[in-house]
């Protein structure tokens, strides 16, 4: 298909662009997390249970490939970070998967303190079970915690912990999160592939986050998620926002004049108007894409015509975004790419699920 091969060429030219930024150094892969995957290596074989954190919002692309190495590990608990964000219509049909897979999954949002209690308080049962069903009642258990979470999040989760242990290393420290039998959770540095040689499996991880984006031009990276926003149904949903009229800054600003008094109380309103995560600005991007995307007549499952509309898309969002006017194209692509990624990610913009379940999956008669 055409748009197939339209999201075919971004991905590749994300892709090369990764790669010249690996070449000269610049890339993830550093002596760090070098250093960081032979700990992981060494330990693994040690643990009695890992529990590997991937994004539910690519619950294939972000498994840990160091656990491939390592098929004798009997027991896996599959965490499903970011549940939040990810199509919540397939992600029981991933929790069959890993089941299927022999893992225990779990979903869970790590920027809530409650949802991080309940994710230890559910390893803790599993533990408790495995002994019981083992007979060891009274041993210490230790687990392996791997994959990719934020500083943010690791500190919600070091929070809810019973108390915490020195690390053997500077890479792996410990956690005990409970007693009776004693758990320790041994948390490590995310890890990253060395090399990454298929395209889409890295467009996914930098458009969500894995790999930083300063590696790219984040025009790119935008024009993928358009990609997968466009050759969607979440659009539609975005219906009520339609406007045929305009609401333009300047109305905004009349009303806003009307009702402050004071020059200071004038400035903190235009900033909080300008925030584009704020909900007038983040409807009004929904209506305009809702709106570029019907008044398009064009074939988007020709490649050309998915240009011209992606293109439409950003000139479009600049109005939405209250981007100000003189600012050149490179700097106005650059602003509005940045702010709808924001938006992508923290799932102001509908939620998405990028892999496509494996159909290896049965379904039960």
């Amino acid at each position: 298909m055409a748009t197939a091969s339209t999201a075919s060429r971004i991905t590749r030219k994300i892709v090369i662009a990764v790669k010249k930024a690996a070449s000269r150094n610049k890339g993830w892969y550093d002596l760090h997390m070098a250093a960081a995957s032979g700990a992981i290596a060494q330990r693994l074989p040690l643990v009695d249970l890992v529990a590997e954190i991937r994004d539910a919002r690519i619950p294939l692309s972000s498994e840990n490939e160091l656990l491939r190495d390592f098929p004798a590990l009997s027991k896996r608990i599959v965490v499903m970070n970011k549940i939040d964000l990810a199509d919540q219509t397939q992600v029981k049909g991933w929790m069959r998967y890993f089941e299927q897979q022999n893992c225990i999954p779990y979903g869970v949002n790590s920027h809530n303190k409650d949802s991080v209690k309940g994710l230890l308080n559910f390893i803790q049962a599993q533990v408790r079970g495995l002994c019981k069903a083992n007979h060891h009642a009274s041993e210490t258990i230790t687990i392996m915690l791997v994959g990719r979470i934020s500083a943010a999040e690791k500190g919600r989760l070091k929070h809810a912990t019973v108390s915490p242990q020195p690390g053997e290393t500077k890479d792996i420290s410990s956690f005990k999160i409970g007693s009776h039998p004693n758990i320790y959770l041994l948390d490590t540095p995310g890890i990253l592939p060395r090399m990454i040689h298929d395209a889409e499996l890295c467009s996914k991880l930098v458009l969500t986050g894995a790999i930083r984006d300063g590696l790219i031009e984040q025009k790119e990276l935008a024009r993928y998620f358009l990609t997968i926003l466009n050759l969607s149904d979440q659009y539609k949903k975005w219906a009520k926002f339609s406007t045929n009229e305009d609401r333009l800054l300047s109305f905004i600003e009349h009303k806003v004049e009307d009702s402050i008094s004071s020059k200071l109380e004038m400035r903190q309103k235009k900033q909080h108007m300008m925030d584009h995560t704020e909900d007038l600005i983040v409807n009004d991007v929904r209506g305009t894409i809702f709106d570029t995307i019907s008044c398009f007549d064009g074939n988007i499952e020709l490649e050309e015509d998915m240009i011209k509309l992606m293109e439409a898309e950003l000139v479009a969002l600049r109005e939405a975004f209250r981007v100000p006017q003189g600012l050149g194209e490179y700097v106005y692509n650059r602003v509005v790419s940045v702010k709808l990624l924001d938006l992508y990610r923290t799932g102001r913009l509908e939620h998405y699920t990028l892999d496509t379940l494996p159909l290896t999956l049965h379904h039960p008669l």
